[in-house]
């Protein structure tokens, strides 16, 4: 009895803070932050997974930050320059309909952070 009282206890603090029980959507510094590591587990870029954060205020992406990943630092900074600030400044609703293309040279990577996005954006919206 005690054990199931402090569970409820833990889900009500966790969901009061703004947390998700799986901590994919939390606050930092004012803004609302979608962490793909485990909603987009197996989504991989060509040496594996690569994870995301996505900074929103006032429903519209601040900026993407990508988490530890084992892709080539070369292809990754590639994306990085080409891709990642394509969705900055817009809205939800702009960013999941954007179309971005891969960056050539670096397609794996490029679709597996399209991707990560594509399911962050999804999640914050059926979530927030």
């Amino acid at each position: 009895m005690k054990k199931s009282l402090l569970l409820v206890c833990m889900v009500i603090a966790l969901t009061s803070a703004g947390l998700k029980g799986d901590e994919v959507i939390t606050k930092e510094n004012g803004l609302t932050v979608v962490n793909t590591t485990t909603i987009a587990k197996d989504v991989e870029g060509y040496n594996g997974p690569v994870p995301i954060k996505i900074f929103i205020k006032k429903n519209k992406i601040e900026k993407i930050e990508v988490l530890k990943n084992f892709e080539g630092p070369k292809y990754l900074n590639m994306v990085k320059k080409q891709l990642l600030n394509a969705w900055d400044g817009l809205t939800i609703k702009e960013a999941k309909t954007k179309k971005v293309d891969a960056v050539t040279g670096a397609t794996f990577t490029s679709e597996a952070l399209i991707e990560n996005v594509n399911r962050g954006l999804n999640y914050y919206q059926n979530n927030k």
